[in-house]
């Protein structure tokens, strides 16, 4: 019995002691993640167009070999209006998108073959969006990266002028959400 005893408080500190710890990791987890209202903000989508060739060592190895990049191009997006230099758009995403850069030609991408027994593969267009807000705090400007999501609510909340309470991320160092504020 007595070791029964033994076993059960021993249990019950492990216990004790697991709950103590998942505590401590979700309090540090969550530290930082606050909320902010903002009544002026910005949010931007910097859409890029960068063409990049795999150099395989073998036919067989396909994508695990290097990557080499070519021409790229960039175009900002500034709370959904049309850029002046975009060359298409709005896509799926209702974003603009410049030029395609020209495509890398066979003796460029020969160039960058380093060693004979490399294998250069086809280039491939790659399309790539960084958001970011840009928001007001304390009369400063505050800029943090961002996702589609808070990206396309303050493109319909901008013309609008509606205040947006801002969902931070982890230690306030990106914005993860935004809900209008209903007054």
């Amino acid at each position: 019995m007595n070791m029964r005893n033994a076993f059960h408080k021993s249990w019950k500190k492990f216990r004790q002691f697991l709950l103590a710890i998942l505590s401590c990791s979700l309090v540090v987890m969550f530290a930082g993640c606050g909320t902010q209202n903002a009544t002026q903000y910005e949010a931007a989508a910097l859409t890029i167009l960068t063409w990049q060739a795999n150099y395989a060592n073998t036919s067989t190895e396909g994508k695990l070999g290097r990557f080499e990049e070519f021409a790229s191009v960039s175009l900002l997006n500034i709370n959904g209006e049309r850029p002046e230099n975009a060359a298409f758009g709005p896509d799926d995403q209702g974003l603009w998108w410049a030029k395609i850069p020209p495509k890398p030609s066979l003796d460029e991408i020969e160039a960058r073959q380093k060693r004979a027994y490399e294998k250069p593969g086809k280039p491939e267009l790659l399309r790539q969006v960084k958001y970011h807000i840009t928001y007001q705090q304390d009369g400063q400007n505050i800029t943090l990266p961002t996702n589609h999501a808070v990206y396309r609510q303050v493109v319909k909340a901008y013309p609008k002028n509606i205040p947006l309470q801002l969902t931070m991320g982890i230690n306030n160092g990106s914005v993860e959400k935004a809900t209008p504020i209903n007054n």
